[in-house]
């Protein structure tokens, strides 16, 4: 059998559960505050632009290496038979840019 409360414990366990009711309501106030769910977005923002621009320069660096593997020999030489038909191409679409660029300003 359990004892009998007396008005005095049971009142107590009223104000108690009052007092644990309000922390909860004014938790559930700062969390739908209109302030905090923005903040809460910009944060969820902000950690995907962070994720991406981390795969961005994972990817960037990866090309940079592959590019310079592709025109550096292993001993840091650099090979001229594929240097020179890149820069060749990057002369050329420069010139052609510049003489596109000059056309339409005519």
């Amino acid at each position: 059998m359990s004892e009998a409360r007396t008005p005095a414990q049971i009142e107590a366990d009223i104000v108690r559960r009052r007092q644990d009711l309000a922390v909860t309501l004014d938790e559930i106030g700062v969390r739908l505050h209109p302030k905090t769910i923005m903040d809460d977005a910009k944060a969820k923002a902000s950690a995907a632009v962070d994720r991406t621009a981390g795969r961005a320069y994972v990817a960037v660096n990866r090309l940079v290496s592959d590019v310079r593997g592709q025109l550096v020999s292993e001993d840091g030489a650099p090979r001229l038979e594929r240097i020179i038909p890149v820069a060749m191409v990057g002369v050329a679409v420069v010139g052609l840019l510049a003489l596109g660029s000059r056309k339409r300003h005519k």
